[in-house]
């Protein structure tokens, strides 16, 4: 064995030799960041650091819900306070770039047509497969059949989705039956859940989604509901009616005491000139 090769093994035992010193001095917690220390530096030992946005895929990829760009912000921070060296550079990341980042590895997603996109769900975003491609994932995953609710249990939650919050009997007065069966299997389902009580009489429960349910429908929010926006636009114009209506009837009643005024000030005149009429008619007399 040459001179060199000598070196580099004593070389190799000693440093070998300090890891293991490390590992057993320290506690069962650091051991385990002490050993991700290592892994992360010979991974990275080519300089080959990832970029923000494969970070992020990895994260979403790895997610079991949909992550906030919050919910990203802090994972970055906590994963730079536990690790430290490069991971520092992902610190204090704002929350532009990461939704820029998103963004960026969206286009990237529809651009390679890997049949996988990023979508904007439940105030969030998830990785998920592409919606044209659900026939063939069904068939593996062996779910031909989509579970669906039934058509009693969908009315009852789109009176509810449509109406939140609302009460049992709010609900049973749109569909005119008893929906206690249906409220009970909705909430077994973690589609809607108890959301506060009414100041009616008895404060009855009131009844909102979660969003298990703004997930399962592929919704970021209650406003991209199908139809929220007529039916904004019919509340706002039935308000609208309903003020005018008010101000038209203010008026009216302006000018009915506007007229029971007149009239009254006619009266008045008309008496005003009969008494002068008896009072000249009188003096006349009196001059005879």
């Amino acid at each position: 064995m040459s001179e060199t090769e000598n070196e580099e093994a004593v070389s190799a035992e000693e440093l070998t030799k300090s890891a293991k010193e490390k590992l057993k001095n320290a506690s069962e917690q650091d051991s385990h960041i002490e050993v991700a220390d290592l892994e992360i530096e010979e991974t990275w030992a080519d300089e080959n650091i990832p970029e923000l946005k494969q970070i992020i895929g990895a994260l979403l990829y790895g997610a079991k819900t949909p992550l906030s760009i919050s919910q990203i912000r802090s994972t970055l921070k906590a994963t730079a306070t536990v690790f430290g060296g490069v991971t520092k550079q992902f610190e204090e990341v704002k929350d532009k770039v990461i939704a820029e980042a998103i963004e960026e590895l969206r286009k990237d997603f529809t651009g390679a047509n890997l049949g996988l996109t990023i979508a904007e769900v439940a105030n969030g975003f998830r990785l998920q497969n592409d919606i044209r491609c659900g026939t063939w994932l069904r068939q593996l995953l062996d779910r031909g059949k989509p579970a669906k609710l039934s058509r009693p249990g969908l009315e009852t939650l789109a009176v509810i989705a449509y109406r939140q919050p609302c009460t049992r009997s709010e609900i049973e007065s749109v569909r005119g039956v008893s929906v206690d069966a249906m409220v009970r299997s909705l909430m077994e389902l973690q589609l809607i859940k108890v959301v506060g009580r009414s100041e009616l009489p008895g404060k009855p429960w009131l009844f909102g989604t979660t969003k298990s349910f703004l997930e399962h429908f592929g919704l970021n929010q209650l406003d991209d509901l199908p139809g929220m926006d007529e039916l904004r636009r019919r509340e706002e114009a039935r308000a609208a009616e309903a003020a005018a209506a008010e101000a038209e009837a203010e008026k009216d009643e302006a000018v009915n005491e506007g007229s029971v005024e007149e009239e009254t000030s006619d009266e008045e005149t008309a008496e005003v000139v009969k008494e002068e009429n008896e009072f000249g008619a009188e003096r006349e007399e009196g001059n005879e």
